[in-house]
């Protein structure tokens, strides 16, 4: 689960108009359901038996084990772990007798740039007769997508343009009026509905895809902008500022382009909500007021009266990374195709913390992986093959941007149009058997009744995602593929322990978020209950059998963005 760029997607201002599309129909179901199940949850608290598919707890747990082993060095794109972790789930592909799925091959070269960005240990904000001196990972977190060794910001007029959103549909400009040309543009995180003062401004609470950091940063390099800070605030972000540093520090991949990212803004930045407010203070303003104004319509930016300097210097290296790709043969209808995804990347080596310095990303996503190979192992042994071919697919650089799957979605293997669903798999988490099944994107295809039809099976109900607020939609892999059209599904058990319920569900998910979630803390124990994650897989298996034994397609549903590009790409919609 990542905190994706997604640029490629926004490639003009008048992209806000398909971009209000995209909030549009998840957010407004999801928000719908928040608070009220979607059906009524089975009214006793056992699971039925596990049938003999081969998706065991066991197995999971040892395919964990070996891709989060400190001798994988955290899977992070252009290191001996991507070699390790790639080369193991090829191997395993091929021991299940699995065909390789990219030209004879089980790797597809995805194309990225690393830049591993070295900014200055202090930015110096001047102006007003002051002088602020910000400390980097303290204070900030500064990188570029610009393809130099050296880039120089002196003397940067900062300018204040609330949450740096454009949209038009929604009558709301934060640049109207703003000369950011040359400039750097701070920002609010998150959307102009966050705040909760007005539940009809943007999709209340339930973010946007404006609100993510990628959008900012491509409309502020629209309005010609020098550069964007983005102030943290650890609730509307929905991770503290760990994730930032963790997530941000070093070396970073990005996709390779004609340009070599000039047409970027030169600096991409965060800072926290504490150098914010020195910020403000020291432009003469008050933060908290400069935050109430940005939540109202018709709100105005403004200069700061502040400039700011720094430098970044950048190694640059140009290099291919690997998608795993593995295809087992549909019987009767073998050119249509059904994609299950994980991502196989983390995060590597990095800061220590407690002495720790390996970033293992067990959960994320070495479990995904697992439910994969899990997955594969159920199909090639069941009496009934499917009809279509399965295709399995363990994608790079989700960390860094989704930027493995995002290089299939737009260099497919298999073509768009005969691809009949995406389902994907990011954290299948290890606190027990779950009661719901919860579903990011509640309400966009059918796939929904395709889950549900599985969940009966396990005595389980659906449920939306809980927390809209974090855009979770737009932070795995699954949404690469939903924005070429493909009907994508991503759910998993979160929120309704079956022996513990609600209340224990949600404090093992809010402490892994605060205590691992891209930390070194996120490591294989073998203590875990993976019982509910091989009940996720299963029932991921079983929505894939379904489809693989049918000829129609599933669909988006009436309201959703995605249906017109479906059927645009696809006769059979």
């Amino acid at each position: 689960m990542r905190l994706s760029t997604l640029c490629g997607w926004l490639v003009s201002a008048a992209t806000g108009l398909l971009l209000a599309a995209c909030q549009g129909n998840t957010s407004t179901s999801e928000t719908a359901t928040t608070t009220a199940e979607t059906e009524a949850a089975p009214t006793d608290t056992a699971s039925v038996p596990a049938p003999n598919d081969g998706i065991t707890p066991a197995l999971i747990g040892q395919h964990i084990k070996v891709l989060a082993s400190d001798e994988f060095q955290g899977r992070r794109p252009f290191t001996a772990g991507e070699d390790k972790a790639t080369t193991y789930l090829a191997s395993e592909f091929k021991k299940l007798g699995l065909q390789p799925g990219a030209n004879g091959s089980y790797f597809q070269a995805v194309p990225l740039v690393e830049i591993a960005g070295k900014p200055d240990s202090i930015a110096t904000v001047t102006g007003q007769g002051k002088t602020l001196q910000l400390k980097y990972r303290d204070d900030f977190m500064f990188l570029t997508e610009q393809e130099k060794t050296v880039v120089d910001i002196k003397s940067s007029p900062l300018v204040f343009a609330g949450y740096g959103v454009t949209a038009p549909e929604y009558q709301w400009d934060d640049y109207a009026g703003l000369d950011v040309k040359g400039k750097t543009v701070v920002v609010l995180i998150n959307d102009p509905g966050n705040a909760g003062n007005d539940t009809t401004m943007f999709k209340g609470n339930a973010m946007t895809y404006y609100g993510r950091w990628g959008y900012k940063y491509e409309e502020a390099a629209r309005h010609g902008a020098t550069g964007l800070l983005i102030i943290h605030d650890t609730k509307p972000a929905s991770y503290p500022w760990t994730v930032v540093q963790s997530s941000n520090g070093g070396a970073k991949l990005h996709p390779q382009t004609a340009d070599h990212g000039a047409s970027k803004v030169a600096l991409e930045g965060w800072m926290t909500l504490d150098a914010a407010r020195k910020l403000f203070a020291a432009a003469g303003q008050n933060y908290d007021e400069a935050y109430t104004a940005a939540n109202k319509r018709g709100f105005k930016g403004n200069a700061l009266g502040l400039n700011i300097s720094t430098t970044i210097r950048n190694k640059i290296t140009r290099k291919t990374s690997k998608n795993v790709v593995a295809v087992l043969p549909g019987t009767t209808r073998a050119k249509e195709h059904i994609i299950y995804s994980a991502h196989w990347d983390h995060l590597g080596v990095g800061k220590p913390i407690a002495g720790d310095s390996i970033y293992n990303g067990a959960l994320d996503n070495a479990s995904g992986c697992a439910g994969l190979l899990a997955i594969a192992k159920a199909f090639v042994q069941a009496k009934e093959k499917p009809g279509r071919s399965i295709v399995f697919l363990a994608v790079t650089g989700e960390e860094q941007g989704l930027l493995g799957s995002d290089y299939y979605a737009q260099h497919p293997l298999f073509p768009v149009a005969s691809t009949v669903a995406d389902i994907n798999m990011d954290e299948l988490l290890a606190f027990g058997p779950m009661r719901d099944v919860t579903i990011v994107g509640y309400g966009q295809s059918e796939l929904d009744e395709y889950a549900r039809a599985a969940a009966k099976e396990q005595n389980r109900y659906l449920i939306p995602f809980q927390h809209p607020e974090t855009g979770s939609f737009y932070r795995s892999d699954h949404f690469s593929f939903a924005k070429v059209g493909i009907p994508a599904l991503y759910a998993s058990g979160q929120f309704d322990s079956r022996l513990h319920g609600k209340a224990f569900a949600e404090k093992q998910r809010k402490d892994f978020e605060e205590k691992a979630y891209h930390q070194p803390a996120d490591q294989y124990d073998p203590a875990w209950d993976l019982r509910g994650a091989a009940e996720d897989a299963r029932l991921m298996f079983r929505v894939g059998q379904k489809l693989a034994g049918e000829t129609t397609f599933p669909k988006w549903k009436e309201g959703s963005e995605f249906k017109a590009t479906r059927e645009k790409n696809s006769p059979k919609g």
